[in-house]
């Protein structure tokens, strides 16, 4: 929450208070973080696409770790916390979303977090390494790679930027309007 309110000059002390700032604000710190995300993966593909298909394990688990931690601050910029197993549990949701996977029957059994999560990781890791596949054909060549590797991980950590920013603004809204019922029907 410090470093929140430091870095975007927020006014609240509170995640809770998150939910009285102007959407349009959150939006706006929202594509900041994702587009400094971008810039990060970029920069690490173009890096280390100059090693080839060699670096190519390392430069995966430093995208899966810079695109992890951009829907973390995606989270919390929107009000969402993620602290107790619920918590993680929507973080793994979000990812999920980010990646293009539909958990909708895991959400509706209400399977607990130690058998959730599992499954969730699964599904993520599976549409990733499809997505890889794609992003690491052009590792072939070193140079030319390491072009391909920076644009590569620009659109990739956009692409689920974008998917996750909306998962959360869609929570976010709703989360007001539950907020706004139960103000308006409090006792005055």
């Amino acid at each position: 929450m410090l470093q929140i309110r430091a870095a975007y000059g927020l006014p609240v002390s509170s995640f809770q208070g998150l939910y009285t700032v102007e959407v349009g604000l959150l939006d706006d710190m929202a594509e900041r973080i994702i587009a400094g995300g971008m810039k990060m993966a970029a920069v690490e593909g173009a890096g280390l696409g100059l090693g080839g298909i060699v670096t190519m394990v390392p430069d995966l688990s430093i995208l899966a770790a810079i695109t992890l931690r951009m829907i973390q601050k995606l989270s919390l910029v929107y009000g969402f916390e993620y602290s107790t197993d619920d918590e993680m549990a929507e973080l793994w949701i979000a990812a999920a979303s980010a990646a293009g996977v539909d958990i909708s029957r895991e959400i509706l059994e209400k399977e607990v977090v130690n058998r959730f999560v599992p499954k969730v990781i699964q599904r993520i890791a599976a549409q990733a390494s499809a997505e890889a596949v794609e992003k690491w054909s052009g590792r072939l060549i070193p140079f030319v790679s390491s072009v391909i590797g920076a644009g590569l991980n620009y659109y990739f950590v956009r692409t689920w930027g974008e998917r996750a920013r909306k998962h959360f603004r869609e929570r976010h809204l709703a989360m007001r309007a539950r907020m706004l019922v139960q103000q308006q029907s409090l006792p005055s």
